[in-house]
């Protein structure tokens, strides 16, 4: 199964709830931008209970973002179907990760969310409207609280007081929502990739390909926030657990991120 413009409302099906209402509209030019309602109960009551309560999102040349509108646990589910371990996240918060090679979760609580399915040729679009901003990729974000999409996820609710076609008026949200994601997620593409690019790319199990560089980059201003546990780092930067983290950090560095952060290095 793959995600497309055209049958967007699958993701409820990814989510085991089919009949969740959902919202489209187109915009901007072509592409389409979706959310979807998610209102679901943990089940615990099957012979199966861990894999009942899976949620796989196929491969698409999407962005995911799931908003929480209440808290919620689950796990992330690595390729190789081990999980890492039970996160929390927060009403508020968000979980933005790329759809290139799909995801997957298991929930070990009631899951009440907006997701979003945002495929990249919308960023373009939205891109082309402020062309200072360039072409940016989104960075993954786990966990991270930003009141600029809680705010505008409250209005998106009233658009489900009603269903079917979305209304002229979803689309200024929809357009203000992805470029929010631009400013704040984005990091430039860089024309040349080639080579260059690929010596800072690495594959490990459980993950997929990711700049090393960027992963490194956003680790060390994360560091400077002693409010953050090392632990909570790893989360937001997208790697397995801790000890992948500081393998990959000390690789790079030649320090532990402990002793980066208490000798304040930039």
């Amino acid at each position: 199964m793959n995600l497309n413009s055209k049958d967007m409302a699958c993701v409820g099906v990814c989510f085991g709830t089919p009949e969740a209402p959902c919202l489209t509209t187109v915009p901007i030019r072509d592409a389409t931008f979706s959310v979807t309602s998610i209102c679901r109960e943990p089940k615990a009551d099957e012979a199966r209970a861990d894999e009942a309560n899976d949620v796989r999102l196929p491969a698409s040349e999407s962005y995911f973002l799931m908003l929480y509108l209440e808290d919620a646990e689950h796990a992330d589910i690595r390729a190789d179907d081990s999980c890492t371990k039970v996160r929390h996240f927060a009403r508020g918060t968000i979980c933005l990760v790329d759809l290139a090679d799909g995801a997957a979760i298991r929930l070990n609580s009631r899951l009440r969310s907006l997701a979003f399915v945002l495929p990249k040729a919308l960023f373009s679009e939205t891109a082309e409207l402020s062309p200072e901003i360039g072409r940016r990729r989104l960075i993954c974000r786990r966990g991270e609280p930003d009141s600029v999409l809680r705010n505008l996820g409250t209005a998106l609710l009233a658009f489900f007081a009603g269903t079917g076609t979305a209304p002229a008026s979803l689309r200024p949200v929809a357009v203000a929502i992805c470029a929010h994601l631009l400013h704040r997620y984005g990091e430039p593409i860089e024309e040349s990739v080639g080579k260059a690019q690929g010596a800072l790319m690495r594959e490990e199990p459980g993950t997929t390909l990711r700049p090393i560089a960027t992963q490194i980059g956003r680790a060390k201003s994360h560091l400077a926030n002693h409010a953050l546990s090392l632990e909570d780092i790893a989360h937001a930067c997208d790697f397995d657990d801790l000890g992948h983290f500081e393998r990959v950090f000390v690789g790079e560095t030649g320090v532990t991120p402990s002793v980066w952060r208490r000798r304040g290095l930039h």
